[in-house]
């Protein structure tokens, strides 16, 4: 039977996943009674390396754009949902998926490997509410076999189908012809995997008269496109080509997976070329084009859309497509009319119990964070010391919502080691980054929480749904000593956190990748302790930006404090720099502030930090091997100038340091 219907699938274009449910020895022995009756690749995705064809999850992206017949998912120690769904991309028709899993009843309370890439447990951790949300999926999908240890084997229904041609290529035909023939402008490209945006933008670039470019975030994204394209393949990096003294001559710049690229580089990418195509993802499992498409392209009001929706690999509506898109939550989120007004909406707390709720607050994280992947799914349905915040409308649409991650708790030995730059636990993001680099070891010893997403739907923006759900964090945290925030530095957002009752306390100097905007922190107080810290870090803030402020190329919103003379809180930083391992870059306002207090001019420190040389100059006039060596003359010579200025002083911190290590 099971080649007879394995010879249909192959007949009608389709691809079905098979679940193996039981002890370890009877699924592999049921796997290789598979491999045995059907030929094919069999690639198996593993953490153990024992078993045939083995490769690990993390390993998977080196097998993008390949083409395989039959693979297993091991997913009996553990679940990585990125990687499932990209084996299933993978796929060819007529293919079948084996998922191997723990026993179906105890499956849920099995721990989860997978939960060390997310959760800030130290060992792996039960995940009960996603695989009960899997095994509903699984269950209630008719075109799933299931075959449980001691249990009759349930076969898919059977679908009346016709014969399968692949119809993607006439779609994909239609848009080259289009793509050769258009006018100049910036035309936008979007496709769900498997539908052949790559291969249309390589077939572009081998069939145009002129001269084509392709810049992407990594060259190794592109193969399937630099295949297409041939010997006309001709790729340059997104900075580089920015950076370029001579403009590049070209009549095409493609930009592959551009959601991925910072807008504030891609705004300026698209002013060089007279025709741009920007191709991205949509129902991504490593992130979605959505917030791409309703944040930057929405900008581009003479952009052409054009959208790519007929699979290649597979018939359109593939049970294996289905299934995983709605397991995963990878469906793309339909545009809603809502029912309510912001002020009419009910803002309350959501629990990892509460399945449905919870999905849909996920879908609307997703509609706005090009980032959201189902390692996020994983990670908000069951890892530990998250909270959630619901605004619905009286009907139960969740129309905004807020995602809170517990920080702090750390003790004073470990919260002091952060500072020292000697350990970096698990977790914590702006509790540890508060102690790590703006120099207050007391952010991580404090309890807090953090709000790590935060989304209202589209219609109903500037309507205070957002301002009203952080008030509902703030009421609810009663007990803690602060919130967090950290975001991509705008002025419009900052603005939004200020109204909030927030105070910055941290900014880098180096823009995000993902963003292309300077990462910022911002706490709102809850206790004395809280209100202390950001008092502390304001002033401290607006001490460093006399230092600070020319490394970034806009205005940040506070009055710089110009006194230059030096304080206990430098005092401490420097020692934590000359003495520890707290970075260059950190304590570059308490160096600067040091240089001006003593007889300097001729150090390295001097050169690069008041004179801001370059750094291969400074080692190349210094005969230093590079920015290691450089970082250890640095040191030193802080500590000469410590020892100029106050022996002393200087000596209890060296010896109050010593005790951390």
């Amino acid at each position: 039977m099971l080649l007879s219907v394995t010879a249909e699938m192959q007949r009608t274009g389709i691809r079905r996943l098979a679940v193996l449910a039981g002890d370890p020895d009877w699924c592999d022995e049921q796997a290789q009674q598979w491999q045995q009756a059907l030929a094919g690749d069999w690639l198996c995705l593993s953490d153990d390396p024992q078993l045939p064809n083995s490769v690990a999850p993390s390993a998977l992206r080196n097998l993008l754009g390949q083409e395989f017949r039959h693979a297993i998912f091991d997913a009996r120690q553990g679940f990585h949902s990125e990687a499932f769904a990209a084996l299933a991309g993978t796929l060819s028709a007529g293919s079948w998926l084996l998922l191997l899993t723990p026993p179906w009843k105890t499956w849920s309370r099995h721990p989860d490997s997978d939960s060390l890439r997310w959760s800030e447990s130290d060992m792996p951790i039960g995940t009960p509410h996603f695989i009960s949300h899997l095994q509903c999926q699984l269950y209630a999908d008719q075109q799933v076999l299931l075959h449980q240890q001691h249990q009759p084997c349930r076969m898919p229904t059977s679908l009346s189908l016709s014969s399968w041609q692949p119809a993607g290529l006439q779609q994909q035909q239609r848009l080259l012809s289009h793509f050769l023939q258009a006018p100049p402008g910036i035309s936008v490209l979007t496709a769900a995997r498997g539908r052949g945006k790559s291969a249309l933008a390589g077939m572009l670039m081998q069939r145009w008269p002129g001269r084509c470019l392709v810049t992407a975030p990594a060259k190794v994204s592109t193969e399937v496109l630099a295949r297409f394209a041939g010997e006309r393949f001709a790729f340059i990096a997104p900075d580089a080509l920015l950076a370029s003294a001579e403009p590049q001559q070209a009549d095409w710049l493609i930009i592959d997976e551009a959601a991925a690229i910072p807008a504030p580089l891609l705004q300026r990418l698209i002013t060089r070329f007279p025709r741009v195509l920007l191709t991205t993802t949509v129902q991504g499992y490593e992130g979605t084009g959505r917030g791409f498409l309703l944040k930057f392209c929405a900008a581009l009001p003479q952009a052409r859309f054009y959208q790519l929706d007929e699979p290649l690999r597979w018939r359109q509506g593939d049970p294996l497509e289905s299934l995983i898109n709605a397991a995963l939550l990878l469906d793309e989120a339909q545009g809603t009319t809502y029912s309510a007004t912001g002020k009419e909406l009910t803002i309350a707390g959501c629990g990892q119990q509460d399945g449905p709720r919870l999905l849909a607050l996920y879908r609307l994280l997703t509609s706005a964070h090009y980032r959201t992947t189902p390692l996020d799914l994983r990670r908000l349905m069951d890892a530990p010391g998250q909270q959630f915040i619901a605004a619905e409308s009286a009907c139960g649409e969740v129309c905004g919502a807020v995602w809170l991650v517990a920080e702090g708790g750390l003790t004073a030995e470990l919260a002091w080691q952060v500072w020292a730059g000697l350990r970096r636990p698990r977790g914590n993001l702006v509790a540890q980054s508060l102690a790590a680099h703006a120099g207050f070891p007391q952010a991580a010893q404090l309890r807090s929480q953090r709000i790590s997403r935060i989304a209202v739907a589209p219609g109903l923006r500037r309507q205070q749904v957002g301002s009203r759900m952080v008030e509902f964090a703030r009421q609810q945290a009663q007990g803690l000593d602060y919130l967090s925030v950290s975001f991509g530095f705008t002025e419009e957002l900052w603005r939004f956190w200020q109204r909030c009752g927030f105070t910055l306390a941290r900014i880098a100097t180096q823009r995000e990748a993902s963003s292309g905007c300077y990462s910022a922190m911002a706490i709102l107080p809850l206790s004395e302790a809280g209100e202390l810290l950001s008092q502390q870090a304001e002033q401290q803030l607006a001490r460093d930006l006399f230092w600070l402020q020319p490394l970034i190329d806009e205005p940040i919103p506070l009055a710089i404090d110009t006194q230059p003379s030096l304080n206990e809180a430098d005092w401490l930083a420097l020692a934590g720099f000359a003495f520890a391992h707290r970075p260059f870059e950190v304590s570059l306002p308490a160096l600067g502030r040091l240089l001006l207090a003593g007889e300097s001019s001729e150090l390295a420190l001097w050169h690069a930090i008041i004179q801001r040389r370059p750094l291969g100059d400074i080692c190349r006039d210094l005969g230093l091997s590079g920015r290691k060596a450089l970082l250890g003359r640095w040191r030193v010579e802080a500590q000469q100038l410590m020892r100029q200025l106050n022996d002393e002083r200087c000596e209890n911190a060296q010896r109050t340091l010593s005790t951390l290590r």
